[in-house]
């Protein structure tokens, strides 16, 4: 295919899968289950944190969380006690436990308390027109609390090499428009055409098939690459390709 042609069968493939079916099968419906942005934020955040594996587990340990904090996640964060952290005590989702969870929520306190939320902390600088630095600066606040060690492995840091696949799904959930229904667009100050495409094993395989990627390691080396195809087909939304991406590899194993 010609540089033309592929962005014309990527531009149909991306209109196809962005709707609502895909919302069904997806971790985004988590977040879709709020109208409050706080709750929206939060329940979209712990959902992408353990997004790898059997996306029906995902979805379903999503939703446990989502019980234990009462369904209702932001007042859960700013009022809860740690007896009410002891309820979840045999969570677990792959290598995320209970005491990663409960960290997790003590940390969401602390930014949602003493740094004006999760849209601030992850809001990347004015000269920037990407998320490396961000989300490195993020992952530095998120751990400036005491933690264990083990935890730190849960929030990737594109600085050391790390493709953020899961903080950079969550990022085009929170700052794509929602005229299709399917991201949020609730981060008003944020810019689409900083997104990166979350890279995982169907994304990547795609776009090497495809000719939009070559590197053959899924790091932040790769996303830059598929940054500057992506981002020559659509300057503005370059994301949008995260759902042609995905919707080849998963749904019509292209």
């Amino acid at each position: 295919m010609t540089t033309k042609e592929l962005k014309e069968f990527l531009d149909e493939k991306a209109d196809l899968y962005e709707n609502n079916q895909f919302i069904d099968s997806d971790p985004i419906q988590i977040p879709h289950s709020f109208s409050l942005k706080e709750d929206i934020e939060i329940a979209g955040f712990l959902s992408s944190i353990i997004a790898w594996g059997n996306r029906t587990m995902i979805i379903k340990n999503s939703k446990r969380m989502m019980d234990l904090m009462g369904n209702s996640p932001y007042d859960f964060v700013l009022h809860h006690s740690e007896d009410q952290l002891d309820n979840f005590d045999g969570f677990v989702h792959r290598t995320f436990n209970a005491e990663d969870f409960k960290f997790f929520i003590r940390s969401l306190k602390n930014i949602y308390e003493n740094h004006n939320g999760l849209a601030s902390v992850l809001l990347p600088s004015e000269e920037a027109d990407n998320y490396q630095f961000a989300i490195h600066n993020f992952k530095k606040i998120f751990f400036e609390i005491p933690h264990l060690p083990r935890t730190q492995k849960h929030i990737s840091d594109p600085v050391k090499g790390s493709a953020a696949k899961r903080i950079n799904m969550f990022l085009r959930w929170m700052v794509r428009d929602n005229k299709k229904g399917v991201d949020f667009g609730i981060w008003k100050n944020h810019k689409a055409s900083n997104l990166h495409c979350p890279l995982d094993v169907h994304t990547g395989n795609i776009a090497r098939k495809l000719g939009v990627l070559n590197r053959k390691q899924n790091d932040w080396k790769a996303i830059k690459e598929l940054d500057l195809m992506l981002r020559k087909f659509d300057a503005n939304d370059p994301v949008k390709y995260d759902f042609a991406l995905f919707g080849l590899g998963v749904f019509e194993k292209f």
